[in-house]
């Protein structure tokens, strides 16, 4: 496989080909989807990355009020909730990325065909 982001055409794939599209789609959603020539990879790519990005940018507030050390002094539960509350939402919104770049590996992984061994694992 090439290392390009350029939809490749949508063919039948052999079950190894198809097992590659499922790995990179767990290294990187989006990444096998559009291997298997599924247009819908640009989106779970971009969704994975802004879900990325989110998370540092949001995460920044809550690094700075744990290192101030006003967590440990006089914090509660409701104080943590307001600072982690977006970076939670966020990790989630990468997990849904990651669930439905899955999802298309698993039709990938449906439509090729069962007549060869799948790649052993060593």
């Amino acid at each position: 496989m090439k290392g390009s982001l350029k939809l490749r055409p949508r063919r039948v794939l052999n079950r190894s080909e198809a097992w590659a599209c499922f790995t990179a789609n767990l290294a990187l959603p989006g990444s096998g989807s559009l291997a298997g020539g599924y247009a819908i990879g640009y989106a779970q790519m971009a969704g994975a990355f802004l879900a990325e990005i989110l998370t540092c940018v949001t995460g920044i507030p809550m690094i700075k009020w744990v290192l101030s050390g006003a967590s440990a002094s006089q914090s509660s539960l409701g104080d943590l909730w307001f600072y982690a509350h977006w970076p939670v939402a966020c990790i989630g919104l990468f997990a849904a990325s990651m669930l439905w770049a899955l999802t298309t590996s698993l039709t990938i992984l449906a439509r090729a065909p069962k007549t060869g061994v799948p790649p052993r694992i060593v």
